[in-house]
């Protein structure tokens, strides 16, 4: 029987393998017989094919090298005491099959240590803070494996930073402490690793870092979650020599394994509060009272809002079904001297035509059948406050008619009952059609436009916001994820590309309803196109810049006609174009 003895050059690490298999894998990959963890060595490295008795190893990967006997070497037959180099294990090639362990270096593992390390573990689980978890982390493995002062180091942004220390100095609490030597070798190689007397070693007895602090015994060991180098643990002594073993190696291997785990969710906890401490200053920079948004005209609405809402001015706003009109109208009552005042809300469109005169206006008992007692309508409800008619453009002609004499002349009469009352009440009013349309249709009062148009918000859609949809779609992912208990944490990159490129018909609205959907019906820790119905490779339409410029002078000139009461020679002149440009566009208008 022939088999393998296996040391790492640098980390001293051991391995040992029987060559019982025809063929024998080697490389660092974890699909390989033998794995050796190395960065010089390639994920599939050798191979080592038996015949007879005879074994000959060759390389497997053209790029990696070979070396047996000090010879580089693509592939040769073996010889019992042959001495092969693979990235830095120096592996021998040997008789026989290995010797058992000896138990008595077992006590590394021994029944008291392992159930110190479960103790620790416990104690890491209970902590939340980072800085705390950093602080007993360290304490414990420096109790557990003996050591002098210890150091815990995390990695951010690519940058060394100390989390915690143990019995040193605080005064002198900084990275000079330890060796940038050993520490950039440990996290080069991902590798464990133990000196015995740091100052006469071969390798790091010339390290600038090591002769300045005089080091002595040193461990350190890298902690990594999953394929992510997290820091190290360093543990030393100054003054004694040959202090650590194979077996404190080995402990504090499974001690860093598990701090690793418990170090990434520390870290990972931290984050999100701190992503949620931004969010919310970003809110805060981003939003006019309970409305969202930081694209130019949502900015640009704000400054109107803050500018209009002291007044008593009627106020029209205008945008696309779940822009968020009622919010406009609430933050106008909220930043006027009516604040304390009642806010009144109707919707024109969703009350039948016979029994919306008696909601606005009242009724006096007995006015009608049913009427068994006087009815407040929400006009007079709305006395000293704000009244918000939604959905203007769906109120009846001859309710138009009864409204524009309360803007007029600020008193109401309920139905049934000739004595006007008083009123004092700011109007806001509300709509997604196009009132000048309807006018034109004879279904809307211009001169009740003009009442209620004293100034007038135009709230742009959700597909025009830009950055807004992020920013209101991880609103709505927090706002909702604790009430829905759900495990979602934010989005994917194809989520939120997935969201951006979407046209959203149904705006704000519609995308609230996607994510809280999405939260309810998902286990996942990211939202995707999936989750929030969308499709990932889908956007809105883009319309090439030529065909858009066009339209914008098919619209501009319009409305430079109508300003000109359509005479096309004032509007060339005032344009500074040709008269025939203006005649070549009025075709298309008329066509």
């Amino acid at each position: 029987m022939s088999w393998l003895k296996c040391e790492h050059t640098i980390t001293k690490n051991s391995a040992s393998y029987v060559l019982n298999k025809p063929l024998t894998t080697v490389g660092r990959a974890r699909g390989n017989d033998l794995t050796l963890e190395d960065g010089m060595v390639s994920q599939s490295h050798a191979t080592i094919v038996r015949k007879g008795n005879k074994h000959t190893i060759s390389l497997a990967d053209r790029s990696a090298e070979l070396y047996v006997n000090g010879r580089r070497t693509r592939s040769v037959e073996l010889n019992y005491g042959d001495s092969i180099l693979i990235g830095a294990w120096q592996v021998s090639y040997l008789e026989g099959e290995p010797a058992p362990a000896d138990e008595a270096d077992g006590d590394g593992l021994s029944l008291e240590r392992i159930q110190r390390l479960v103790e620790l573990s416990a104690d890491l689980m209970r902590d939340t803070t980072p800085e705390r978890l950093f602080t007993d982390l360290l304490q414990g493995i420096v109790e557990l494996t003996r050591s002098e002062k210890g150091f815990l180091i995390v990695f951010r942004d690519g940058e060394r930073h100390l989390a915690a220390s143990h019995n040193v100095d605080d005064e002198q609490l900084d990275l000079t402490r330890v060796s940038d030597s050993i520490v950039k070798q440990v996290t080069e190689t991902r590798q464990g690793l133990i000196l015995s007397d740091a100052m006469h070693d071969a390798r790091f007895g010339r390290a600038q870092s090591v002769v300045d602090l005089r080091l002595s015994s040193v461990m350190c060991v890298p902690m990594i979650y999953r394929n992510d180098l997290l820091g190290v643990i360093y543990l030393g002594n100054d003054s004694i020599t040959d202090l650590f073993t194979e077996a404190d190696l080995a402990v504090l291997k499974i001690y860093a394994a598990q701090a690793a785990l418990v170090v990434h969710h520390a870290l990972l906890v931290n984050q999100l509060r701190l992503d949620n401490r931004n969010l919310r200053e970003r809110l805060r920079k981003s939003s006019q009272g309970s409305i969202l948004g930081n694209c130019a005209p949502m900015k640009a609405m704000f400054k109107i809002l803050r500018r209009v809402a002291p007044t008593d001015l009627s106020v029209l706003v205008l945008g696309e079904t779940g822009t968020g009109k009622e919010l406009v109208a609430r933050e106008l009552h909220n930043l006027s001297g009516r604040k304390s005042g009642a806010f009144v809300a109707i919707n024109c469109g969703a009350i039948p035509e016979n029994l919306l005169e008696s909601e606005l206006f009242g009724h006096k008992k007995g006015a009608f059948t049913g009427a068994v007692s006087d009815k407040i309508g929400k006009v007079e409800a709305a006395d000293g406050g704000t009244l918000f008619l939604d959905e203007i453009g769906e109120m009846p002609m001859n309710l138009q008619v009864k409204l524009l004499r309360v803007l007029q002349e600020r008193v109401i009469e309920r139905v049934g009952e000739l004595q006007p009352r008083p009123i004092n009440v700011r109007v806001v009013a509300a709509t997604n059609k196009d009132l000048k349309e309807l006018i034109s249709e004879g279904m809307f009062r211009e001169d009740l436009l003009y009442r209620l148009n004293e100034m007038e918000v135009q709230l742009p859609p959700l597909r025009e916001r830009g950055e807004d949809i992020e920013l209101l779609a991880h609103y709505f992912l927090n706002r909702y994820r604790e009430q829905y208990q759900a495990s979602a944490r934010g989005f994917t990159n194809q989520g939120l590309l997935a969201l951006k490129g979407y046209y959203w018909p149904g705006n704000v609205r519609e995308l609230e309803s996607r994510v809280k959907k999405a939260l309810i019906m998902t286990d996942r820790a990211l939202l995707n196109p999936e989750d929030l119905g969308l499709d990932a490779g889908v956007k809105r339409s883009v319309r090439p810049l030529a065909e858009a410029q066009e339209d914008f002078k098919l619209d501009y000139i319009k409305s430079v006609l109508d300003l000109n009461n359509w005479n096309k020679a004032q509007t060339a002149r005032d344009l500074g174009v040709d008269a025939r440009t203006i005649f070549r566009y009025v075709e298309k208008l008329e066509g």
